[in-house]
């Protein structure tokens, strides 16, 4: 397949920002292929809402609908095998002496790009679409703008083939990043975020807050529920 700048490759978790990273790639490119990892994450519920939210964006978005592609589902749960983290470990969510919460799964963003990179280089796709954010964030290294630079340099002469990773999140807080979507989908893709995504590190869906489904207590449920409020005092 020869490659093409009007189609891309999204990294879709099923979660708030990669279904936001969705939604501005069908609005930007001709064709849109998504990518998940299972990689024995204790959140896995979010791998059950990555086929929920595309069919919602399918029946909600007919002009997307048909830009949508092939979803690619990929197993990594080496990663859980190698790092002993509370993103993989049923253990209590706490910040390590190095001043990274123990959710950090080392590598784990590195490794995701390298295999969506290789992903794409078979399907002929060249623009490669991540959540990456440094605004709002845990403070993960592989999170950040300069991460994703040596990646796009590194992944570009390893393959020799040109690849553009976009991070369309990377220097918005939680609150534009709600805002972002209501731009893209107004509020039929909001409701989408909020009802169908999941990004509770602990993987509990069994109360739906104002923001979403979550636990409301770990780091990831904190900035998706102040990022709502934020959005919302913003709009009133």
């Amino acid at each position: 397949m020869s490659h093409s700048d009007s189609a891309a490759l999204v990294l879709f978790s099923g979660g708030q920002d990669s279904t936001v990273c969705l939604a501005w790639a069908l609005d930007r490119f001709e064709t849109v292929e998504t990518v998940g990892f299972d990689y024995g994450q204790r959140h896995a519920v979010e791998l059950d809402c990555r086929p929920k939210v595309a069919s919602a964006i399918r029946d909600g978005f007919p002009d997307w609908s048909g830009k949508l592609g092939e979803d690619h589902l990929i197993d990594l749960d080496f990663l859980a095998a190698i790092g002993d983290t509370a993103m993989t470990n049923d253990i209590e969510i706490a910040m390590g002496a190095d001043g990274l919460p123990n959710t950090f799964v080392p590598g784990r963003n590195l490794m995701f790009l390298t295999v969506a990179a290789a992903l794409a280089y078979r399907r002929g796709l060249r623009h490669i679409v991540g959540g990456m954010c440094e605004t709002d964030y845990s403070g993960y290294p592989d999170c950040r703008d300069d991460t994703i630079k040596a990646m796009q340099v590194a992944l570009t002469l390893g393959m020799d083939r040109r690849f553009v990773l976009h991070t369309p999140l990377m220097w918005i807080d939680k609150a534009a990043t709600w805002a972002l979507a209501e731009q893209l989908g107004g509020a039929a893709l909001t409701e989408i975020v909020r009802e169908e995504t999941h990004t509770c590190y602990t993987g509990d869906r069994r109360t739906l807050h104002e923001w979403g489904y979550g636990c409301g207590k770990c780091p990831a449920c904190e900035l998706r529920g102040s990022g709502y409020r934020r959005w919302e005092a913003q709009n009133s």
